[in-house]
């Protein structure tokens, strides 16, 4: 076992527990914020594991993921305004919570954890199907286009479970206000798509071929 990318990803993975809680239960001014302490149940609990199987089976790509410095200007915005609106949606979750502003009925929550919990069993197929999975925009060495599995239905499945993934966080947390705040990752996504696709077309062989075979982006029969 690597033992630097082990402390690498603990230490990542603790800091992640340690930010998410004080956006939360700070804003809260409680920890009886029980939707908060839900989403990172949900949250936590399977990366601890996804993280574990990808350390012992799949170091290579474990450290991909960990790798989050883009190098392009463009990228490096898209990254910044992603950021900035989980700050902004987790804050407001809090304080929607602590103020009663706009709460969501429970159901609401429980189905969003369930939608949560089954994109998270799509991003680890995703993580499965493809070894170069980099959080970076780039083409890397002997990279193949992933044409099978999920790559046969849309061109971008881990953007898709990602895009689940980050719009059902706010209704787990039970708060409109966030909902309405991630609807702004929608157009982040799209723009980081287009510019992935174009360095995709210029530097990964068979990527415009693939591009013909699937037709949709995102999701099948929308975009």
């Amino acid at each position: 076992m690597n033992k630097s990318l082990l402390i690498q990803a603990l230490t990542k993975f603790l800091a992640g527990i340690v930010l998410v809680a004080l956006l939360l239960f700070l804003p809260a001014a409680s920890f009886a914020y029980w939707q908060a302490w839900l989403l990172m149940g949900i949250l936590f609990v399977p990366m601890f594991f996804v993280g574990i199987i990808l350390l012992l089976k799949s170091p290579d790509l474990l450290r991909k993921r960990l790798n989050a410095k883009e190098k392009d200007s463009e990228q490096k915005a898209v990254v910044a305004i992603s950021g900035c609106l989980f700050l902004m949606a987790f804050i407001v979750a809090g304080l929607n919570w602590r103020f009663q502003w706009l709460l969501l009925p429970d159901w609401v929550v429980y189905a969003a954890s369930a939608l949560f919990v089954a994109s998270y069993f799509l991003y680890a197929e995703v993580l499965r199907e493809n070894a170069y999975l980099s959080r970076t925009i780039e083409v890397q060495e002997n990279q193949k286009v992933i044409d099978t599995g999920l790559y046969g239905i849309v061109r971008h499945p881990m953007y898709a479970a990602t895009a689940i993934l980050f719009l059902a966080m706010p209704l787990v947390l039970g708060s409109l206000p966030s909902f309405v705040i991630m609807l702004g990752y929608i157009p982040v996504i799209v723009k980081r798509i287009r510019g992935e696709e174009s360095v995709l077309e210029e530097g990964l062989a068979g990527y415009k071929d693939y591009k013909k075979k699937v037709k949709y982006r995102l999701f099948p029969f929308i975009w």
